[in-house]
């Protein structure tokens, strides 16, 4: 049967509060320059209240790459979890708004909607402080199994993996994708993520995935190494496809044997690099779902990337459809 939907996204339900902040900060503060750190409720408390005035917008791995492809033209869902509080009516609303479908009813008890601080630096480096709250409990009852079997690509987020009840989640739709003959993704979002998880995604990635999403220091992290083309190599023999981005370089896509390399798109001015990989695979995948060759569909991934760097905040600002 032919899928009734191009995408599901699978990941945490976050609302991002972004500004803009110099390195002192950053240092003040012991901050992970340029990585995703998990923190707690107070810590949260703590560096909210330090930040600078900001903006505060919907956002969350999977939940980006699933309004960048409503925004491209792509039939898109998401499944993830929010509170029944002020953020997760806000993020319900916005990602509504954005055009994806989301059903997955809030919670009525537990920790509140997730949320994530980013401090974005002048070289356009974020760094990520996230409070998971209660997307991190995403659990196999909250998959809508008819609604990933419908799904052309299932396309899961590696942030999701550090709870054993959103692992079951995660293997629990990746299993449903498969036995409809569908495409399985994976996006490796961020190196200490990797490092975290590297033996059970090596594991994953042999049998279990059929596209993969990384950028080369992930990549590298996966494999430890510090050659890029060794690591493309390897997991173009793990998985169908490989999908490896590389900044102001583009992208490489590996895919039976054959290596495809994809210059960056022209932006006049990086602002925020926070949503790059994200719409990257959103261009990527709605070139697959159209049936684009895998070089246009890198192309397409580096021209959601070049919009989302150009402004503040991890969602598009223009409709991707006249870009393309």
């Amino acid at each position: 049967m032919e899928p009734t939907l191009d995408v599901v996204g699978v990941g945490n339900a976050i609302v991002d509060v972004i500004a803009t902040v110099d390195e002192a900060f950053i240092a003040e503060h012991d901050l992970n320059k340029g990585a995703m750190t998990l923190i707690d409720a107070d810590r949260a408390t703590s560096l909210y209240a330090a930040m600078p005035p900001g903006i505060e917008a919907s956002g969350g791995s999977a939940a980006n790459t699933a309004a960048g492809l409503a925004s491209l033209g792509s039939k898109a869902a998401y499944l993830g979890k929010v509170r029944d509080d002020q953020l997760g009516e806000v993020f319900i609303h916005d990602l509504r708004a954005a055009g994806v479908g989301f059903d997955v009813a809030p919670g009525s008890e537990g920790p509140p909607t997730a949320r994530c601080l980013i401090q974005v630096t002048p070289d356009a480096e974020r760094t990520m402080n996230t409070f998971l709250g209660i997307s991190a409990v995403l659990s196999p009852d909250d998959i809508d199994d008819s609604l990933v079997a419908s799904a052309g690509i299932t396309y899961c987020e590696g942030y999701l993996w550090d709870m054993e009840i959103a692992k079951e989640a995660i293997r629990g739709a990746m299993a449903i994708a498969a036995d409809a003959g569908r495409t399985v993704s994976l996006t490796l979002s961020d190196s200490f993520c990797v490092d975290r998880h590297r033996d059970e995604w090596l594991d994953l990635l042999t049998d279990k995935v059929d596209l993969v999403f990384a950028n080369e220091a992930e990549i590298c992290s996966l494999f430890r190494t510090d050659d890029f083309d060794s690591a493309a190599k390897q997991i173009g023999s793990m998985v169908e496809t490989a999908a490896l981005t590389r900044s102001a370089a583009g992208s490489v896509v590996v895919s039976g044997g054959e290596t495809i390399a994809v210059p960056a798109v022209s932006v006049t001015r990086v602002v925020d690099a926070t949503g790059a990989g994200d719409l990257y695979a959103s261009g990527f995948m709605h070139g697959l779902a159209n049936g684009a060759d895998l070089a246009r569909c890198a192309e397409l991934g580096g021209i959601a990337a070049g919009e989302i760097i150009s402004h503040i905040g991890a969602r598009p600002q223009v409709a991707l459809t006249t870009l393309i």
